[in-house]
């Protein structure tokens, strides 16, 4: 009912709320209490800056029934994160304590506490922000005093709520918590119909509670994992693919320098054949100027003939030593372009280094080679300063075939980024 009369649903809307609030204040560990079916979860998994991501339930069912949606999906091991994400699921009580859930920087309680009894509620909250103690908490509840508005709604909006709060009541329960456990509060929430009264407030009401720091840190629980009774009972657990393993950071660097130097090559040979075929076009008219040049020589004085050659071996003299140079290095202007060498074609690792994701995945040249050094898939030049590649039509029909294309992960993510609510959620 409620969804047919907000756009986007309610539900939505209070789940873009949390996200919002995560990318603006970056936690690294969140745990959703009253998960569900981990839905919220789901969109908090591709939040890069969030390593501990945890759900409490207290029905068992509804976790085990969607948990292995937040398993790692094929773009997380094609483009793996800069630390680990660790997803834990648990099922248990929120009145209860569990050393397993301490320490973390965002506790959200979306539409859970109306579901307890009264006399728990006291239980919750001295959990939730005397023994868990976060640096930051968003709790919701239905605002019962939106009801009237609501179409058709007569008692509680669930059958399972065993009580609704007014703004008045959830803002006197907000601040005794705030003068109990050193918290600040900020009053907010989702869900406003056009021509309401403002003084009615949000269809749903949301607390946005802040560790308050300006007194010093108030007194906490300190528990010990290893000793301390553990009442929650884990049900999934997995680590995603980061490049803190090495096994997984050699293998992103090497696609990665695969995919740019493959990417290189073929933009360099099509410049290559490019100049070349311009260079031919040109050959008649310099074939034509060389010749009226000989007949004006054979046409001057001897005196004249012998200051043009003086000249000339001045400017030969000059061009050879500019060959020497060239030569020298590919050290110097020509150090970062791709060349030839018999059948290859050389890929310098000054210009790999160019691409922002090498670059950030290996630091420096040194660190590069270094790297390439230790694995098989790739072959170096004898001094160790480029990547070598087949200069073969074939040999760029495989790569465009095989390849992963780890290079473009970018879009992949964005994709993945991108959240489709409506979609997901198959609403």
């Amino acid at each position: 009912m409620m969804n047919t009369i907000f756009t986007p649903p309610l539900y939505i809307q209070r789940y873009e709320f949390v996200i919002d609030f995560v990318k603006k204040n970056k936690p690294k560990k969140v745990v959703d209490l009253g998960c569900n079916d981990c839905t919220l979860l789901r969109k908090l998994k591709f939040h890069k800056e969030i390593e501990l991501l945890a759900g409490l339930d207290i029905d068992s069912a509804v976790i085990r029934d969607r948990m292995y949606d937040l398993a790692p999906i094929p773009t997380d091991y094609l483009q793996p994160g800069d630390h680990p994400l660790t997803i834990e699921l648990y099922q248990g009580s929120v009145t209860e304590r569990d050393p397993r859930t301490k320490g973390f920087d965002l506790v959200t309680s979306i539409e859970l506490i109306e579901h307890l009894q009264l006399e728990d509620v006291d239980r919750f909250t001295e959990v939730v922000f005397g023994y868990m103690a976060p640096v930051a908490a968003i709790i919701s509840t239905p605002n019962a005093d939106f009801n009237p508005l609501l179409p058709g709604l007569t008692g509680f909006r669930h059958y399972d709520h065993k009580f609704e709060w007014t703004k008045a009541e959830f803002q006197t329960w907000a601040l005794k918590v705030c003068r109990e456990f050193g918290y600040m509060v900020a009053f907010t929430g989702v869900g406003q119909i056009p021509a309401q009264e403002e003084s009615i407030g949000f269809c749903s009401q949301v607390g946005v509670f802040q560790l308050d720091r300006s007194g010093g840190d108030a007194p906490r629980l300190q528990s010990n994992v290893t000793e301390e009774h553990l009442p929650y009972r884990l049900l999934y657990n997995v680590v995603y693919p980061s490049l803190c393993d090495s096994n997984i950071f050699q293998r992103t660097l090497v696609n990665e320098v695969l995919y740019w130097a493959e990417t290189l090559k073929r933009e360099w040979l099509e410049e290559t054949r490019g100049v070349g075929e311009e260079e031919s076009e040109q050959t008649d008219e310099e074939e034509g100027c060389s010749r009226e040049g000989m007949e004006r020589e054979e046409s001057q004085t001897g005196e004249e003939q012998a200051d043009r050659e003086r000249m000339e071996a001045g400017g030969r003299g000059f061009e050879v030593e500019n060959e020497e140079v060239e030569g020298e290095g590919r050290t110097d202007m020509r150090q970062e372009e791709p060349y030839r060498e018999g059948q290859s074609v050389c890929v310098p690792l000054v210009r790999l280094c160019s691409s922002p994701r090498v670059q950030a995945l290996s630091g420096t040249v040194q660190c590069l080679k270094k790297f390439l050094l230790e694995d098989s898939r790739v072959k170096l030049t004898n001094d160790g300063t480029a990547v070598v590649l087949a200069d073969s039509d074939d040999e760029d029909l495989e790569w465009d075939e095989n390849c992963d294309n780890t290079g473009t992960g970018q879009f992949l993510v964005s994709s993945v980024e991108n959240e489709d609510w409506e979609t997901e959620l198959g609403q």
